[in-house]
């Protein structure tokens, strides 16, 4: 009984402590083989980006930009490092494949952790609360987390995935390639849509504005339907 418990113990433990290991893993290699300017830019990235409202439709484009930039008021010059887009795309979906490791085998420990336990009890009182919130997802269940995650909003990384799916009765390890085969194609495809948007404002400003309004009036729409639909919900 004692070696029984003491395996349980050591594998509770291996599961805790496994997701910051492969964290500080990825950091070291981010010093060994990035220029020291992108790294530092790239590790503040990845920190920022557990702080909402930052979601990879903000952190990823400001990480991909680059060039000579005046300061406001100070009117000071500085050259902001610009990192390639696939390396700040894979970064990212690193952070939110680790956070979704971290749930699938501490799921119940995160929901105790001051501030995200916090989170979740809200997430999960929002799926059981709201009729359409998250209902497209259940019947798609793989495809439903891994395009959630997909979609370029605040709230739709590693952690809300992993709570939504628990949500809708999927297994653990669906939920986890779900999340990293939606985060991997989505912070991929924003990363080189944002390289092509700073590439048509160097060569056309005019048309890189006009795309620019477009999407920002896109958002708009979009957070003002979403906000309608809630208070009718309510």
């Amino acid at each position: 009984m004692k070696n029984l418990s003491d395996f349980n113990l050591l594998n509770r433990s291996a599961k805790f402590f496994i997701p910051f290991i492969i964290a500080g893993i990825g950091i070291i290699f981010i010093y060994m083989l990035l220029d020291n300017q992108i790294s530092i830019k790239l590790l503040f990235l990845m920190f920022a980006y557990f702080f909402p409202p930052l979601g990879k439709e903000s952190i990823i484009p400001i990480g991909v930009s680059g060039g000579e930039i005046t300061i406001p008021l100070f009117n000071q010059q500085v050259i902001v490092t610009s990192i390639n887009p696939l390396i700040m795309a894979l970064t990212i979906a690193f952070v939110d494949i680790v956070v979704a490791l971290f749930l699938v085998w501490n799921y119940d420990l995160a929901k105790k952790i001051p501030l995200i336990g916090g989170f979740i009890e809200k997430v999960e009182k929002i799926g059981k609360k709201s009729s359409n919130k998250y209902n497209w997802i259940k019947p798609l269940r793989f495809m439903g987390i891994m395009l959630f995650v997909m979609v370029p909003f605040q709230g739709s990384g590693g952690l809300v995935g992993s709570i939504i799916g628990r949500l809708i009765g999927m297994k653990p390890w669906n939920i986890f390639f779900a999340i990293s085969a939606g985060s991997i194609v989505g912070c991929i495809l924003i990363a080189y849509f944002a390289d092509i948007i700073l590439s048509i404002f160097i060569r056309n400003f005019l048309l890189g504005l006009l795309i620019i309004i477009i999407i920002i009036t896109a958002l708009i729409m979009y957070f003002v339907y979403n906000k309608i639909n809630k208070n009718n919900i309510n």
